[in-house]
């Protein structure tokens, strides 16, 4: 299997999604979720060629035990060499992307300082970065930034209805979230009703 698939991950507080995908179909290869992250609890449960596999997370029940055991599947099902490039949804990209943007220091920084806007979030989008950065060290990483898509939004669209110094003092306006599926809607809907997008 050639290395042609992106592996997406999407950390939450306790949860970790992720799907291993064929970017230019769009198909799912394997797909899965670890819950109940940082209890006893924790499980991992994998779809891949048609079965359902469930595992106890190890301790810590963290998400880089959860993103340890998916490397363990991977391997397991000979996917690893077939990933090539890790991507993330990040919640929050403040005013600072309207794009996928590829993951460095100052990237990591701006999502780690975002957190104020996202405190449940960021800092987990930022945990499963670093352990992707960790299990794939050789891979790309991307962020999609859920606030992306509405960068486009008038000025006067997202400051109107809260005191002006909430924004110069501490970055508080109408940033619009659920982006990457507001995306994928807007595509779905042009092919549909065939509309230039």
């Amino acid at each position: 299997m050639k290395n042609n698939y992106i592996l997406v991950l999407n950390c939450g507080s306790s949860s970790l999604k992720f799907s291993l995908l064929n970017p230019e179909t769009g198909a799912s290869l394997l797909s899965g979720l670890a819950e109940c992250l940082l209890t006893e609890q924790a499980i991992i449960k994998i779809k891949y060629d048609g079965s359902k596999q469930q595992a106890s997370i190890p301790a810590p029940f963290d998400h880089q035990s959860a993103i340890t055991c998916l490397v363990q599947y991977l391997k397991q099902f000979d996917l690893v060499s077939s990933i090539s490039a890790i991507g993330h949804r990040v919640v929050h990209g403040g005013e600072n992307y309207c794009q996928p943007t590829l993951i460095n220091e100052d990237v990591k920084t701006s999502i780690e300082n975002l957190a104020r806007l996202a405190p449940l979030h960021n800092p987990a989008n930022l945990i499963g970065i670093k352990a992707a950065e960790s299990a794939f060290p050789n891979l790309a990483q991307v962020a999609v930034f859920d606030t992306a898509f509405h960068q486009t939004m008038p000025e006067k669209a997202y400051i109107y209805g809260i005191p002006y110094a909430l924004y110069q003092d501490h970055g508080i306006r109408r940033y619009g979230f659920h982006g990457t599926s507001h995306y994928f809607v807007v595509q779905q809907t042009a092919k549909l009703i065939d509309k230039p997008l």
